[in-house]
């Protein structure tokens, strides 16, 4: 390693996934070199009107760009990649990921078009990379998708060990163990900083196994005398294999159905991470041609999303397939924080369509166990590591909050403990820490093809538009008198329907021709000035009359 001086510094930071759910990236950087780890998306919240999904603001990373080493991906899930094909657009960088996650990666920079410009690199639990002055190595955790890893990240100023997401399954049923010994090891070198999953730091004592949920998936098939539904998570491989083997126990075909659920079931069979005898995968084309107890429809949709392949079959929209009376449906996941609404919608239509539903949270339902660590396990991996500061991470605030706690519990003091925000910097030197100064971070929010192009004035005019709808004012006016030669023309999209509201446009309608002309004899005819008048007159008789305000937008043309 280099030779430290006394300006050299160790800075660590989000720019996602702290005090929220999703888009997690994080920045270790040691003077001029920069290593990221992962890089996801989140979907929207409620008040982002039309938008798709969220990334990270990466103006930092691009700002420095020729600092940046790599891109290292903890695992497969969609807010630890899905920001990849946007943010290697702006910054080609190589990128550093196991087996399984490296092939879900390359479908998504297929269809971006970035598959032969970014260098890849495959990795496995055993692999070192050298990135600048910074040593990264890696270690196997549990997760609720194959090929997790912990990373582990030398520096001339200590060890940065990053977890991902994990948690301590002692039975997992792709027999992938947690590398206890090699955390213990690491720990044991000494470790300057942890960043650690934060998700289920509110959930007493320990995450059960993903075993159990195979048993369970097997009686429900057997038990059913009519088809069987099951969503789940796309990217949840384990599920998706439970699934298959419950399937192939009570001999049902299965119909895979919705698109990432086809890709990921495709890129992990030919990977050989999904086991599917010859013969047992059916086109949805052919459910109806099988008897129903010898059929199991494989399916998007777990989280209520609007046009995901569940719901539009709860609506009865789906073009495939329906649901029968008699029909069971099991939702394999709990709702993310924010979906519990859209899941309860959806299964509240598949009720109505006489379907039996098996839904809620796997102490319930039996179907569904989290791929993240309760409290038990978090305090393991805390006495694993041993670390002399801790920045908990992957977590809305409350979690974090209460990760800090357990990370007190254990022994850590509270001042060596850093609860931050996105663009918060924890700044190390000569051993110590400290908060540092703020960095750029944020949301970036894709609406189609825009990426960053939609901002908090145009989300504002969405839910103003959603609100009260708009009202367009439609005026000519001559050019040499300024006298009205047509209309006004007013048009009402989302306020009151025209036929029903005749005497109040008709008075809007007579507002308006009042104040222009009031205007004009004043001599003012600045455009700026006569929209504004037109938009306040008409802005207050609309709100005494309706108490609503709706958008309005005068156009005024001069002939």
């Amino acid at each position: 390693m280099s030779k430290k001086n006394n300006q050299d510094k160790l800075l660590i930071f989000a720019l996602g996934g702290v005090g929220e759910i999703g888009k997690n990236m994080y920045v270790i950087q040691y003077n001029n070199d920069i290593v990221v780890v992962d890089s996801g998306l989140k979907f929207p919240e409620e008040d982002m009107l039309g938008i798709d999904i969220v990334i990270p603001d990466i103006s930092y990373l691009t700002e420095n760009r020729d600092k940046v080493r790599g891109i290292i991906i903890t695992h497969g899930h969609e807010d630890h990649i899905g920001g990849l094909p946007y943010v290697l657009k702006s910054l080609n960088v190589p990128l550093y990921a196991t087996k399984l996650t490296l092939g879900l990666i390359e479908g998504k920079l297929k269809e971006a078009g970035l598959l032969g410009e970014t260098k890849r690199i495959l990795i496995n639990a055993d692999s070192e990379i050298q990135l600048g002055t910074i040593r990264a190595s890696f270690f196997r955790t549990n997760h609720s998708i194959p090929d997790s890893v912990g990373v582990s990240l030398d520096t001339p100023e200590g060890t940065v060990v990053h977890t991902g997401d994990f948690k301590f399954d002692h039975t997992p049923v792709n027999e992938q163990f947690a590398d206890l010994q090699r955390i213990a090891e690491i720990g044991k070198r000494g470790v300057l900083a942890l960043l650690s999953d934060s998700t289920n730091a509110e959930r007493p004592g320990y995450t059960p196994s993903e075993a159990q949920v195979g048993d369970n998936l097997e009686d429900i098939f057997r038990k059913s005398s009519q088809r069987v539904v099951v969503a789940t998570f796309a990217s949840n491989v384990h599920r998706i294999q439970q699934i298959i083997n419950a399937a192939i126990a009570t001999r049902r075909k299965i119909a895979v159905v919705g698109r990432s659920m086809v890709n990921v079931v495709g890129i992990a069979s030919d990977l050989g991470y999904l086991n599917i005898p010859e013969g047992m995968i059916i086109e949805p084309e052919e459910v109806n041609k099988l008897a129903a107890d010898r059929v199991v429809i494989l399916c998007t949709g777990s989280q209520g999303e609007p046009m995901s392949a569940l719901t539009r079959m709860a609506r009865s929209t789906h073009r495939k397939v329906d649901i029968l009376p008699g029909d069971t449906v099991i939702i394999a996941a709990t709702p993310i924080p924010g979906n519990e609404r859209y899941v309860g919608r959806t299964v509240d239509e598949l009720f109505r369509l006489g379907a039996n539903v098996i839904y809620g949270n796997g102490s319930v339902s039996g179907v569904h166990v989290s791929g993240h660590g309760s409290q038990e396990e978090l305090k393991l991996m805390l006495n694993l590591i041993k670390p002399k500061y801790f920045i908990p991470i992957h977590g809305e605030y409350r979690m974090l909050r209460q990760h800090a706690k357990l990370g007190e519990a254990i022994g850590i003091e509270r001042e060596n403990i850093f609860v931050i925000d996105n663009g918060d910097t924890v700044e190390f030197q000569n051993g110590n820490g400290r908060k540092g100064s703020k960095v750029q971070a944020g949301n970036v929010l894709i609406d189609g093809l825009g990426v960053g192009d939609v901002g908090n004035i145009v989300l504002r005019d969405r839910k103003l538009l959603s609100q009260d709808g708009i009202l367009v004012v439609v005026v000519t006016l001559s050019k040499q008198d300024g006298a009205i030669l047509s209309g006004p023309d007013i048009i009402s999209r989302g306020f009151v329907y025209v036929r029903e509201s005749e005497g109040l446009l008709d008075e809007a309608n007579r507002i308006v021709t009042s104040t222009l002309t009031r205007l004009m004899n004043d001599k003012v005819n600045e455009w700026a000035s006569l929209k504004t008048n037109v938009k306040d007159a008409l802005g207050r008789f609309l709100y005494e009359q309706t108490r609503r305000r709706p958008m309005i937008l005068p156009i005024i043309m001069e002939v």
